[in-house]
């Protein structure tokens, strides 16, 4: 069985493992099949009915032979979210003993389930209608599959295949200075404030020991 790396510092609760799946917005599906290791970067969508931890909901091209090719074993999806770069001269630790190194704050999941395949213009559509909203809310004036003439969506639809992965097991990694003394998170949170990254230091400051 595969298993992420993940320091104590870095390692989060099921129920915040589940929120970060829930807010997946692409990864890289990862399938191991005969003919080797195959990726495909691609959107996703959490479903919560598809089993206790839900699945991803997802398509590929028709012509993306992945969707053919069995897996060997569990699937896997790798989902990232915020990641930035956290340089030493942040710390209040250079300025004690220097003994610092650059790093990179990050959070990413890796998620494991079932691959199962929809070939189904039904239940395609319905994925593509639901991923479409879900991207297009908010917008002033946002977009609808309807905008598009109904034959030309019917040709789009014959030319992806559906994927979905029921989750088995997920890990995730949340390394955002945990490991750090408070004087070092805080230079972190104001490097990153004064240079306009706000959602890292906010991410830094939620996740802070």
């Amino acid at each position: 069985m595969a298993v992420m790396y993940v320091p104590r510092h870095f390692a989060v609760d099921d129920e915040q493992s589940l929120e970060i799946v829930r807010g997946i917005h692409t990864a890289n599906l990862v399938t191991v099949t005969d003919a080797g290791l195959v990726a495909t970067f691609l959107p996703l969508l959490h479903e919560a009915d598809g089993g206790p931890l839900g699945s991803l909901w997802g398509h590929v091209a028709r012509s993306n032979d992945q969707w053919r090719s069995a897996p060997r074993g569990e699937a896997l999806a790798i989902a990232h979210e915020l990641d930035f770069y956290v340089s030493p001269s942040w710390y209040a630790s250079k300025r004690e003993h220097g003994r610092v190194v650059p790093t990179w704050n990050y959070t990413t999941a890796h998620v494991y389930g079932e691959l199962r395949v929809h070939d189904d213009a039904t239940w395609v559509e319905s994925l593509v209608r639901r991923l479409t909203d879900r991207h297009e809310a908010g917008r002033a004036d946002p977009w609808s599959v309807d905008d598009a003439p109904a034959v030309y969506v019917a040709g789009q639809l014959r030319a992806i295949v559906g994927v979905e992965l029921v989750i088995t097991r997920v890990e995730v990694k949340d390394k955002m200075s945990q490991n750090r003394p408070d004087a070092d998170i805080d230079g972190v949170v104001a490097a990153l404030t004064e240079q306009g990254d706000v959602e890292a230091a906010q991410k830094v400051t939620n996740a802070r020991p």
